[in-house]
């Protein structure tokens, strides 16, 4: 979900500055949020490992280039499910952020574009979860329908991203079409293995009962009549 060295300079540049200072405010809303229903201690906690996280999943797990940019696990919509949307968010800017320091600075002039990519379908994913949940029902309970309108809200909001970018510096060409199908094409079998692991990860977190006596997990994962995220 890389936006490329090139693919946006000059001063289309400072439209990513505008995004993501979009995307940054309502982080922060979203931390205000968890801190006030769950306290500062996990906020930080549920951040920190959500961070470790999202820097393995860009450097360890399987990631290869198609078309426009790198198709990836990013697993948004796990993390969401595990630790809520402000620490998501922190977990995705901050692991974004070390990847770029440590592996890839080229990548650097495009972290608010990369930024952008994905705080905002995460922060859609949020929105739906509120439409689509019940209140009254825990994450583990969840059918294998809402996970995937879960999973296909955020990486479906990754690759709409991805591709506004690339139209927006480079313009429609017939080699850009093409490369935008392929991007588009590939992150249709992301969406349905994220779904799955989903499916399997709130399916072991429903039988290992004493997660309810750690902190760090969103308290919607295993509770009833809770706020979202």
């Amino acid at each position: 979900m890389h936006i490329e060295p090139g693919v946006v300079d000059g001063a289309k540049i400072l439209l990513s500055v505008a995004t993501s200072a979009i995307a940054c405010g309502l982080t922060v809303k979203a931390c205000l949020e968890t801190r006030k229903s769950s306290g500062t201690a996990a906020l930080v906690q549920r951040s920190v490992i959500a961070t470790f996280l999202v820097f393995c999943f860009f450097e360890v797990l399987w990631h290869h280039p198609v078309g426009i940019s790198e198709v990836h696990l990013i697993m948004g919509s796990s993390l969401f499910l595990l630790f809520g949307a402000g620490p998501t968010a922190i977990g995705l800017t901050l692991g974004l952020l070390m990847q770029g320091l440590l592996f890839a600075p080229t990548d650097l002039p495009q972290f608010g574009m990369n930024l952008t990519s994905l705080l905002l379908p995460l922060f859609a994913l949020s929105y739906v979860a509120r439409r689509v949940i019940s209140p009254r029902t825990a994450y583990v309970d969840l059918s294998s329908q809402q996970v995937l309108k879960l999973s296909a809200t955020f990486q479906g909001g990754v690759v709409a991203w991805v591709i506004f970018w690339t139209i927006y510096g480079q313009g429609f060409s017939v080699p850009t079409i093409t490369s935008i199908l392929s991007f588009g094409g590939a992150y249709i079998g992301v969406i349905a293995l994220e779904s799955c692991l989903d499916l399997c990860l709130l399916a072991g977190a429903k039988r290992v009962h004493q997660l309810r006596g750690f902190s760090f997990f969103d308290s919607r994962l295993l509770s009833t009549g809770q706020r979202l995220g």
